[in-house]
């Protein structure tokens, strides 16, 4: 087993940066170097005294050392992780772009009376399980031991499981919605209509280029197919949907088996060949 900063080391860029930033705000703030109340997220701040960092800094506070920061620093390490190391694999500048997104989504609902929040980063931590559940929907999650579920309805376990435990549900439903329609635009909407409405912006190729974030992906190119924002999509074979398998990225991360074909029309034959006429 490699030791812990190897892992660390290993990580991605974008994932990495954000966990650390994360783990770092919530240490300074149990060593008392500052109160939430100077990084939250308060508008009228914002606009009469022009303190625009905590349009940013919000995003960085889980809250203190407790069982549910170190639950969301697990989804950064494993779900975050995942995504940029498997679906967005050589495209940082993606991967950063749906982070930069989920961001603005998150500040624009916060906005709304009814969603008002003042720190917006375990909502942008759930945007990520939200589109990773999305990504692998078929892999199998065991829940603390005690449920086996497919990943597509993780959130809404995790959802549930906070509702029991006493959380505040609203930064768990503005992910969802976050993560759902930075979805909706790069895959679903793509698919109906061949039309991308969400491609990552130039600036942000060039800015993963200029720091060199990642591994060097060359020029700045969109996909030739608008509905391709993820790889491993489903595929339709023989009249069923099949998902490729994912491999295995550590203890304790769920897999997906590939589904197999059915019995329909169009499924390949099984058994031998034989040569006809000779």
């Amino acid at each position: 087993m490699s030791s812990p900063a190897e892992f660390y080391k290993s990580l991605p860029p974008i994932s990495k940066a954000y966990g650390t930033a994360c783990l770092l705000f919530t240490v300074a703030y149990q060593l008392g170097l500052y109160h939430p109340a100077d990084i939250a997220l308060l508008y009228e701040l914002v606009l009469s005294r022009f303190q625009v960092w905590r349009l940013i800094t919000n995003f960085f506070f889980l809250g203190m050392f407790s069982i549910n920061f170190g639950i969301r620093l697990l989804m950064i390490a494993r779900y975050g992780v995942q995504l940029e190391s498997g679906p967005f694999q050589r495209r940082t500048a993606d991967f950063l772009w749906m982070m930069i997104f989920g961001a603005l989504t998150l500040l624009a609902l916060s906005a709304i009376p009814f969603f008002r929040s003042p720190f917006l980063g375990v909502s942008l931590v759930f945007m990520l399980l939200y589109v990773w559940s999305r990504e692998f929907p078929t892999a199998n999650i065991n829940i603390y031991g005690l449920v086996t579920l497919k990943a597509f309805y993780l959130p809404w376990a995790m959802l549930g499981l906070d509702v029991i435990f006493g959380s505040p549900i609203m930064p768990d439903l503005l992910g969802i919605i976050a993560g759902h329609l930075y979805y909706f635009l790069t895959v679903l909407h793509p698919l109906a209509t061949g039309k991308n409405l969400l491609k990552t912006p130039i600036w942000v190729h060039k800015l993963v280029m200029r720091w060199r974030i990642g591994a060097p992906t060359g020029t700045p190119a969109q996909p030739d197919n608008p509905g391709a924002a993820f790889r491993g999509r489903s595929y339709r074979v023989g009249g069923a949907t099949a998902y490729p398998a994912q491999p295995d990225r550590g203890s304790g991360v769920a897999t997906t088996n590939p589904v197999q074909p059915d019995n329909g029309p169009g499924v390949a034959f099984r058994g031998r060949s034989y040569r006809l006429g000779g």
